[in-house]
Protein backbone atom coordinates (compact mmCIF):
# COMPACT_ATOMS: atom_id res chain seq x y z
CA UNK A 1 0.00 0.00 0.00
CA UNK A 2 2.59 2.03 0.78
CA UNK A 3 4.14 1.76 -2.66
CA UNK A 4 1.20 2.78 -4.50
CA UNK A 5 0.52 5.77 -1.92
CA UNK A 6 3.99 7.30 -3.17
CA UNK A 7 3.65 6.47 -6.53
CA UNK A 8 0.33 8.24 -6.71
CA UNK A 9 1.55 11.26 -4.76
CA UNK A 10 4.73 11.52 -7.93
CA UNK A 11 1.77 11.05 -10.38
CA UNK A 12 -0.38 14.56 -9.73
CA UNK A 13 1.50 16.26 -12.13
CA UNK A 14 1.09 13.99 -14.92
CA UNK A 15 4.99 13.43 -15.84
CA UNK A 16 5.52 12.82 -18.92
CA UNK A 17 8.13 10.25 -18.08
CA UNK A 18 7.92 7.63 -14.54
CA UNK A 19 10.82 6.16 -13.61
CA UNK A 20 10.07 2.88 -11.18
CA UNK A 21 13.07 1.06 -9.70
CA UNK A 22 11.42 -2.62 -9.31
CA UNK A 23 8.58 -1.75 -7.92
CA UNK A 24 7.33 -5.41 -7.74
CA UNK A 25 10.04 -6.75 -5.55
CA UNK A 26 8.84 -8.28 -2.11
CA UNK A 27 5.22 -7.97 -3.09
CA UNK A 28 2.58 -10.68 -3.19
CA UNK A 29 0.64 -11.87 -6.14
CA UNK A 30 -2.24 -10.33 -5.79
CA UNK A 31 -0.13 -7.05 -5.57
CA UNK A 32 1.76 -7.66 -8.31
CA UNK A 33 -0.96 -7.97 -10.57
CA UNK A 34 -2.98 -5.22 -9.25
CA UNK A 35 0.66 -3.19 -10.04
CA UNK A 36 1.19 -4.43 -13.14
CA UNK A 37 -2.16 -3.42 -14.18
CA UNK A 38 -1.64 0.07 -13.45
CA UNK A 39 1.54 0.67 -14.88
CA UNK A 40 -0.06 -0.47 -18.12
CA UNK A 41 -2.66 1.94 -17.36
CA UNK A 42 -0.46 4.63 -17.25
CA UNK A 43 1.25 3.66 -20.29
CA UNK A 44 -1.98 3.84 -22.29
CA UNK A 45 -2.72 7.12 -20.80
CA UNK A 46 0.72 8.36 -22.72
CA UNK A 47 3.41 7.94 -20.01
CA UNK A 48 6.69 6.42 -20.81
CA UNK A 49 7.40 4.38 -17.83
CA UNK A 50 11.23 3.27 -17.33
CA UNK A 51 10.69 0.01 -15.54
CA UNK A 52 13.93 -1.65 -14.05
CA UNK A 53 13.20 -5.08 -12.68
CA UNK A 54 15.00 -8.55 -12.25
CA UNK A 55 11.43 -9.93 -12.59
CA UNK A 56 11.95 -11.50 -16.86
CA UNK A 57 8.16 -12.68 -16.74
CA UNK A 58 7.26 -8.65 -15.74
CA UNK A 59 9.70 -7.26 -18.04
CA UNK A 60 7.87 -9.51 -20.94
CA UNK A 61 4.51 -8.50 -19.57
CA UNK A 62 5.04 -4.72 -19.67
CA UNK A 63 7.77 -3.28 -21.91
CA UNK A 64 7.56 -2.81 -25.76
CA UNK A 65 11.38 -2.13 -25.46
CA UNK A 66 13.82 -3.84 -23.43
CA UNK A 67 17.71 -3.00 -22.70
CA UNK A 68 19.56 -6.04 -21.05
CA UNK A 69 22.75 -5.05 -19.32
CA UNK A 70 25.82 -7.14 -18.26
CA UNK A 71 28.72 -5.63 -16.15
CA UNK A 72 27.15 -2.35 -16.33
CA UNK A 73 26.68 -1.89 -20.47
CA UNK A 74 23.82 -2.76 -22.78
CA UNK A 75 24.36 -6.01 -24.34
CA UNK A 76 20.50 -5.91 -26.13
CA UNK A 77 18.85 -3.35 -26.93
CA UNK A 78 15.01 -3.72 -28.66
CA UNK A 79 11.61 -4.21 -29.40
CA UNK A 80 10.51 -7.28 -27.12
CA UNK A 81 8.99 -9.30 -29.65
CA UNK A 82 12.51 -8.65 -31.94
CA UNK A 83 14.26 -10.38 -29.31
CA UNK A 84 11.91 -13.34 -29.16
CA UNK A 85 11.80 -13.60 -32.33
CA UNK A 86 15.77 -13.65 -32.51
CA UNK A 87 15.65 -17.04 -30.34
CA UNK A 88 14.80 -20.79 -30.78
CA UNK A 89 11.01 -20.68 -31.43
CA UNK A 90 10.01 -23.49 -29.49
CA UNK A 91 10.77 -24.70 -25.51
CA UNK A 92 10.29 -28.21 -24.61
CA UNK A 93 10.06 -28.74 -20.59
CA UNK A 94 9.79 -31.83 -18.63
CA UNK A 95 10.54 -33.60 -15.54
CA UNK A 96 12.87 -36.35 -14.92
CA UNK A 97 14.88 -38.13 -12.36
CA UNK A 98 17.03 -39.39 -14.91
CA UNK A 99 20.27 -38.70 -16.14
CA UNK A 100 20.07 -37.10 -19.43
CA UNK A 101 22.21 -38.17 -22.77
CA UNK A 102 25.48 -35.98 -22.80
CA UNK A 103 24.15 -34.63 -26.47
CA UNK A 104 21.15 -33.26 -24.49
CA UNK A 105 22.78 -32.18 -21.32
CA UNK A 106 25.40 -30.10 -22.38
CA UNK A 107 22.33 -27.85 -24.09
CA UNK A 108 19.78 -28.26 -21.18
CA UNK A 109 18.83 -25.93 -18.44
CA UNK A 110 18.61 -27.95 -15.80
CA UNK A 111 16.85 -26.93 -12.55
CA UNK A 112 16.20 -29.59 -9.58
CA UNK A 113 14.05 -32.18 -11.72
CA UNK A 114 13.24 -29.63 -14.50
CA UNK A 115 14.90 -30.03 -17.65
CA UNK A 116 14.36 -27.35 -20.40
CA UNK A 117 15.73 -27.95 -23.75
CA UNK A 118 15.03 -25.31 -27.09
CA UNK A 119 14.33 -26.30 -30.85
CA UNK A 120 14.19 -24.52 -33.78
CA UNK A 121 11.73 -26.78 -35.27
CA UNK A 122 9.42 -29.11 -34.98
CA UNK A 123 12.02 -31.56 -37.03
CA UNK A 124 14.67 -30.95 -33.46
CA UNK A 125 11.76 -31.60 -31.20
CA UNK A 126 11.19 -34.93 -32.86
CA UNK A 127 15.29 -35.47 -32.42
CA UNK A 128 15.44 -34.43 -28.63
CA UNK A 129 12.35 -36.86 -28.07
CA UNK A 130 14.03 -39.86 -30.24
CA UNK A 131 16.92 -39.28 -28.14
CA UNK A 132 14.89 -39.67 -24.67
CA UNK A 133 13.81 -42.42 -25.95
CA UNK A 134 16.50 -44.19 -26.98
CA UNK A 135 18.18 -43.24 -24.00
CA UNK A 136 15.13 -45.02 -21.61
CA UNK A 137 14.75 -41.65 -20.13
CA UNK A 138 11.86 -41.54 -18.28
CA UNK A 139 9.84 -38.01 -18.59
CA UNK A 140 7.29 -36.69 -16.71
CA UNK A 141 4.44 -33.63 -17.54
CA UNK A 142 5.70 -32.65 -21.38
CA UNK A 143 5.27 -29.18 -21.97
CA UNK A 144 6.19 -27.77 -25.66
CA UNK A 145 5.39 -23.87 -26.18
CA UNK A 146 7.37 -20.96 -27.10
CA UNK A 147 10.95 -19.54 -25.83
CA UNK A 148 10.34 -16.49 -23.30
CA UNK A 149 12.24 -13.81 -22.38
CA UNK A 150 14.41 -15.87 -19.77
CA UNK A 151 15.62 -17.80 -22.93
CA UNK A 152 16.58 -14.94 -24.61
CA UNK A 153 18.32 -13.49 -21.68
CA UNK A 154 20.13 -16.80 -21.04
CA UNK A 155 21.43 -17.02 -24.58
CA UNK A 156 22.17 -13.35 -24.87
CA UNK A 157 24.25 -13.62 -21.13
CA UNK A 158 26.52 -16.38 -22.12
CA UNK A 159 26.87 -14.96 -25.28
CA UNK A 160 25.27 -17.12 -27.74
CA UNK A 161 23.71 -14.67 -29.71
CA UNK A 162 24.61 -11.02 -30.18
Amino acid sequence: MKRRVLVAQALVHRPPVIVLDEPTAGVDVELRQTLWQFIARLNREGHTVLLTTHYLEEAEALCHRIAMLKQGKIVALNRTSELLAGTASTMLQFKTDSALPLALSERARITGRIVQLTAHDAAEVEQILATLREAAVPIEDLEIGRADLEDVFIEIMQGNRT
